[in-house]
């Protein structure tokens, strides 16, 4: 018996951060997370699966209009005519509290109630799937605790969206601990909720799958399912399969051997080939970062805005219509001894205290942080960003690049 464990899909989630400029695969930007579902339905029905899990988030909160919600039913109706049942709850993004529209789904979709835990049972494939949906966004306390005890002779499945003993950059919804969830007898746990896929252990099986499809640079590498494969009641396999249709990098480019800018741009080329070959054929979404002490550092500094435009231009030679680079970070320091210039005596070594003081001033980093927050407030939404630029590593951060800039025009060779 094979069944697939997917979560997170968030359809219809925007993907984030991404500038608008001249020959960016813009085409390949929309609908992406409709374009990952497709592949999960077509690996579906590919491998002959049994069912489906869904652990939550199956879209990103209240439905725009009916179309996201149409185009799920779409998908369920391809399953249901492979004779492929899918189970799936809620989660945070869409709890019963959030989602205020409704649509009757096919009859191979089952939810698994939000008020309290739910036990389907397959006589027929011999499996038990216990599971417990989110009722409203925010749900504190362990849902697992109430999951009833396996039930004897059947392959046991619990289905829950959570952050199990906590998980660095998600909320701690629903939480819970491993040895909590062992001791339930379960054969298989199918999480949802964290967004890197993860194996918490081995029998009995606890899975993040991650989601479905990256959605901004915090979501790099390959995304997907797990296909498990189950033999006499025991697993044998559950395998990463990547359903994304567009990969997210991060980049880090060092330029310690390059003695121009001319010579950055050539070794960034270089990296999004590699990346580009590593998606197999995926268009990219890159976060390039030039950091590091180079010779070129005065001419990148002294012109940014031409060589973050070369950069853009060599990833569109590299291949039309397949790399956006979602931000370009030129953050290179110049082959000159720090503490040289901090002791200088004169303007540029008074500057250079002033800001690194600055930096190292939290204070001072907040005093300017509120400025620019009012500033910012006063720009249309769409115009502000994914990030906000306005915590205290992110100040530290843009001071550090005002430092180069600086410099780069200060020490640098005449324009």
């Amino acid at each position: 018996m094979k069944f697939l464990h997917a979560a997170d899909l968030h359809l219809d989630s925007p993907l984030r951060g991404l500038e608008r400029y001249e020959g960016a695969p813009a085409e390949h930007l929309r609908a992406a997370t409709r374009r990952a579902m497709e592949n999960l339905v077509e690996l579906c029905i590919g491998e002959g699966v049994a069912f489906a899990i869904l652990a939550g988030d199956l879209y990103d909160g209240d439905w725009r209009d009916y179309s996201t919600a149409l185009f799920f039913a779409a998908q369920m109706s391809r399953l249901r005519q492979a004779e492929i049942a899918v189970y799936w709850l809620r989660g945070n993004h869409d709890a019963a509290s959030q989602i205020t529209k409704h649509l009757r789904l096919p009859d191979n979709a089952f939810e698994l109630s939000s008020r309290k835990p739910k036990t389907i049972v397959r006589d027929d494939l011999g499996v038990a799937i216990h599971g417990q949906g989110f009722a409203k966004r925010a749900v504190t306390d362990d849902l697992a605790a109430g999951y009833p005890d396996a039930l004897a002779g059947y392959f046991n499945i619990g289905v829950l969206h959570t952050s199990v003993n906590g998980r660095p950059g998600h909320e701690s919804y629903a939480p819970c601990r491993v040895e909590s969830l062992v001791a339930k007898g379960y054969d298989y746990w199918a999480l949802g909720h964290v967004h890197k896929r993860e194996i918490l252990r081995e029998k009995p099986w606890i899975v993040f799958p991650g989601n479905l499809q990256g959605r901004h640079v915090r979501e790099t590498g390959a995304k997907g399912a797990t296909l498990v494969n189950v033999e006499e009641g025991e697993v044998v396999e559950a395998a990463h399969h990547a359903l994304d249709v567009l990969r997210w990098a991060r980049i880090a480019i060092d330029p310690a051997q390059c003695a121009s800018a001319d010579d950055v741009i050539d070794l960034a080329r270089l990296a999004l080939e590699a990346e580009l070959e590593a998606g197999e054929g995926r268009p990219l979404a890159a976060r390039l970062v030039v950091a590091g002490t180079s010779r070129a550092s005065a001419e990148l500094q002294g012109d940014p805005e031409r060589w973050r435009n070369a950069l853009r231009a060599a990833a569109t030679d590299v291949e039309p219509d397949a790399i956006w680079l979602e931000r370009i970070d030129l953050a290179s320091d110049p082959l000159i001894d720090p503490a040289t210039l901090n002791d200088r005596d004169d303007a540029i070594g008074q500057l250079l205290r002033s800001l690194r003081d600055m930096r190292a001033d939290p204070e001072r980093l907040q005093g300017l942080a509120a400025s620019l927050a009012e500033l910012r407030s006063k720009l249309p939404a769409e115009l502000r960003g994914d990030e906000d630029p306005t915590g205290d590593t992110a100040m530290a951060e843009a001071v550090a690049d005002v430092e180069r800039l600086l410099f780069s025009r200060l020490l640098g060779p005449p324009r």
